[in-house]
Formats: structure tokens, C-alpha cells, sequence
């Protein structure tokens, strides 16, 4: 079944410019495997050559991170959203007097 996934900024360039892409499957595992069958440039971004999610990805169902869920294993339906989204990580730190 496919689902509606979310793009990034950065990966829209493998996705010639789009923001949103349709992708199969019934797991979340499914549905990426789909995206990166279509879109190969994806490839390295999402997932890891051992097939797990990168550690600087967040992916999501609907509204919840799916680190909490089944990670991979999580079920999708028709109509559910799948958002990837890179991590922010770093910033200045605590003010210093």
C-alpha cells in the first residue's frame, strides 16, 4: 500500500525537487526500502549498509517517532504520513559569565 513520506531539504535533490513522494510497504523498514529503490541517492542517508536507520535520522509516523514505536518493524497503513527528518544536534552551549 502506498503511503505519503515526507522529504527533507536535503534529500529532495534526489527526488528531483520534491517535498513529498509516495512509497510502499507495510513497515516502516518496507516503506523506506521502497523510497530507496526509487530514489538510490537516498541510499546512504536513511539507512545504514546493514540496513538500519542512520543515527542522524529521525523518522516519523504520523506524529510519533518510531525510535518508540517498532523503529522499523512499525506498522504503516494508507493513511498514514512517514516524515523524515534530519537530527539538529550541537548549538553555543550554555552562556558563559
Amino acid at each position: 500500500m502506498p503511503v505519503e513520506v515526507r522529504l527533507p531539504t536535503v534529500l529532495r535533490q534526489h527526488a528531483s525537487g520534491q517535498s513529498t513522494v509516495s512509497a510502499s510497504g507495510s513497515t516502516v523498514g518496507e516503506v523506506l526500502e521502497d523510497l530507496v529503490r526509487t530514489f538510490p541517492g537516498m541510499a546512504g542517508q536513511v539507512v545504514t549498509s546493514d540496513g538500519t536507520l542512520h543515527k542522524f535520522v529521525n523518522v516519523y509516523r504520523n506524529d510519533d517517532d518510531v525510535r518508540y514505536l517498532d523503529r522499523l518493524d512499525t506498522k504503516v497503513s494508507d493513511t498514514d504520513v512517514i516524515s523524515i527528518l534530519p537530527a539538529v544536534a550541537g548549538g553555543a552551549g550554555p552562556a558563559r559569565s
